[in-house]
């Protein structure tokens, strides 16, 4: 990026291509490295060559909402104001109040954004809508607020029919891809708290209270990837509503699964209190797991999820810690 600058204004110069950084970049985060810290600088940017007539684009200072945006203004010349949402992107940032109606003012006001254009309208993504008052923008600034649509990849054809947007334009979708993008994130949250109960395992192995072996690993496993992974890319698909069942309930086939690879009930040796274990923690790991997840979707709305976790963490807590009582008594008595 090239920043060019006057004694009154400071524009900084983008591109609509991206470069290889740029994707590594998303990549990384995707992933969950530099994720607090991918943000570009708050201000007003520009695309192409814009003029005074130039379309004026909100977007947040998460950068990979910036470059989402960005990267859709092909031959397109347009001002770019990116409000500085601690890095949050556009959707969540709204509704936690950073992309608000009081920083777009301000951000305004800061750019001087009445001195760079001529009309008097800036376009607002729609997942942005909930963080902003287009009347208190008007009143305050005169700038009238358009909401643009869902996607960026909309953005030419809006804007080529006079800031008219289509009802398709308007349906917020959340296939299993865009699910499924979500998922690497919510591995790597799992992974320290994984890494501490492979310690315990071990540890427990030392004392003699195991053997915890490899069947423990790859029951934890894949319970871990059901709640993270599975559940999530066939949300629509589970029965029930509720996050934590869809969970619960791919978690408990998992158990069941775990039970009969394991030789139960067909293996007499095969404790009776280890498959039991496996039903007491399994599935309450997986719906843990698919309930952090809301954080992420267009399903759930904020009083849902509250009401949720009120039901479902104590009974996860429960049962998890039933199923190891279970499993530590197989260690003495087998049944």
């Amino acid at each position: 990026m090239e920043i060019s600058s006057s004694r009154e204004l400071k524009i900084i110069q983008t591109s609509a291509e991206l470069t290889f950084n740029d994707k590594l970049g998303t990549w990384k985060a995707r992933w969950g490295i530099n994720r607090m810290n991918f943000k570009v600088e708050p201000g007003l940017y520009s695309v192409g060559k814009p003029d005074s007539n130039s379309p004026v684009l909100v977007s947040a200072n998460y950068k990979m909402s910036f470059d989402s945006l960005r990267k859709e203004l092909m031959e397109v010349n347009a001002w770019i104001l990116v409000l500085d949402t601690k890095g949050v992107n556009v959707w969540c940032a709204a509704g936690k109040g950073t992309f608000g109606t009081q920083e777009l003012l301000n951000r305004m006001a800061i750019v001087q954004l009445e001195k760079v254009v001529s009309h008097r309208t800036v376009i607002v993504p729609q997942l942005g809508a909930p963080g902003i008052s287009a009347h208190e923008v008007t009143k305050f600034s005169g700038f009238k607020v358009v909401y643009g649509p869902v996607r960026a990849k909309d953005l030419q054809e809006f804007l080529k029919s006079g800031m008219k947007a289509t009802s398709e334009m308007r349906r917020v979708k959340f296939t299993a891809y865009d699910r499924l993008v979500l998922t690497p994130i919510e591995l790597v949250g799992t992974s320290k708290v994984s890494l501490m109960i492979f310690g315990v395992l071990f540890l427990l192995n030392l004392l003699g209270l195991g053997p915890f072996g490899i069947v423990d690993f790859y029951a934890y496993i894949g319970a871990v990837i059901i709640g993270c992974v599975l559940t999530p890319v066939l949300l629509p698909w589970i029965p029930g509503s509720p996050f934590a069942w869809k969970g619960w309930l791919l978690g408990f086939i998992w158990a069941v699964t775990v039970n009969i690879l394991n030789g139960w009930t067909a293996v007499p040796q095969y404790s009776i209190l280890r498959a039991l274990g496996y039903i007491f923690i399994l599935p309450p790991v997986s719906a843990y797991l698919a309930m952090n997840f809301t954080g992420s979707s267009t399903f759930t709305s904020f009083s849902g999820v509250l009401k949720e976790m009120r039901k479902a963490v104590p009974a996860i807590i429960i049962s998890i810690v039933l199923g190891i009582l279970l499993i530590l008594v197989d260690s003495f008595i087998k049944l």
